[in-house]
């Protein structure tokens, strides 16, 4: 077979993954491209930024858009911007991965269903199937969700455990285009090795960190270096109070050094080489109540 024969039946498109926060939209990402490129976490709002995966196969190219959680109980600048992202995202997409928890099904489930376009093929994905104790209870759950929409496939699987995520991403397949590949075929996103930086910080900055923090504390880049191998970064963690300040920092020094230590030993496995990484705090405000200063940190 030539080269333009095979390129004439290979499917490239765009596969939007959305739910509400924290059905595990993220950790699905990362495992079906097998890197970590969108930051986990169990505080609400970990994923702000539209977040692309990228796995490439012998005649296909996945393209997964890992989206922000949709928002439906606070109205402020922030909220609004993920959303608009969400849907953006959802009406330039070739499939939808549409995904809940074993098991659960609430409202906010049934408002992000309800903005998904009825003409662009939607997979229910069912995640977190393994914590399901009776498994007999899960074919109703899937029956009854499924009466909710014409999905053109249900799927239980378990992202961590990466179960039926081959025969997730065969349905997938079904439904891309044929099309040439958009990326080249090792790329896994087309973020930058910054913004990826910032995004390793934010996540060690939540996991350790917790509740204790508002969830507009962000995480900028102010300076980054490639030397060879070596990556020196220089990283601010922007909270809006110095009591916040206080938190991220710890006793004697001893959180922000285990965020630090943790983001660095990360970001190495990602970029393929040693890390130098310096981490600040600052104490700014505000950053996240008007457009402007949403766009000044990234946000779409």
């Amino acid at each position: 077979m030539t080269e333009s024969t095979a390129l004439s039946h290979f499917r490239c498109g765009y596969i939007a993954i959305v739910g509400r926060p924290n059905v595990g939209k993220s950790t699905l990402m990362n495992e079906l491209i097998g890197a970590k490129v969108s930051i986990t976490s169990r505080k609400a709002q970990t994923t702000r930024h539209r977040i692309t995966g990228i796995q490439t196969i012998e005649d296909a190219q996945f393209v997964y858009v890992d989206t922000p959680g949709f928002q439906t109980r606070h109205s402020n600048a922030l909220n609004k911007t993920l959303n608009r992202t969400v849907t953006t995202t959802l009406t330039a997409s070739d499939v939808i991965l549409f995904v809940i928890e074993a098991g659960t099904f609430g409202l906010a489930d049934q408002q992000v269903l309800d903005l998904i376009p009825k003409n662009v093929p939607c997979i229910l994905v069912i995640n977190k199937s393994d914590r399901v104790k009776d498994k007999a209870v899960l074919l109703p759950f899937a029956q009854q969700i499924a009466a909710k929409r014409d999905f053109t496939a249900v799927v239980p699987v378990s992202a961590k455990l990466r179960f039926q995520l081959d025969n997730l991403q065969g349905e997938i397949k079904k439904h891309l285009p044929e099309n040439p590949p958009v990326f080249g075929e090792d790329d896994i996103t087309d973020r930058s090795e910054k913004f990826l930086a910032a995004e390793i910080v934010r996540e060690k900055l939540f996991r350790f960190v917790g509740d204790e923090l508002p969830y507009t504390s962000t995480v900028l880049i102010e300076k980054f270096e490639v030397e060879g191998d070596l990556r020196r970064v220089f990283a601010a963690i922007l909270v809006e109070r110095d009591t916040h300040k206080s938190m991220v920092i710890g006793n004697k020094g001893e959180r922000l050094k285990d965020i630090s230590t943790q983001s660095r030993l990360d970001m190495a496995r990602l970029f393929g080489g040693p890390v130098y990484l310096e981490i600040w705090v600052k104490v700014k405000s505000g950053w996240a109540d008007n457009e402007a200063g949403l766009r000044a940190y990234g946000y779409e």
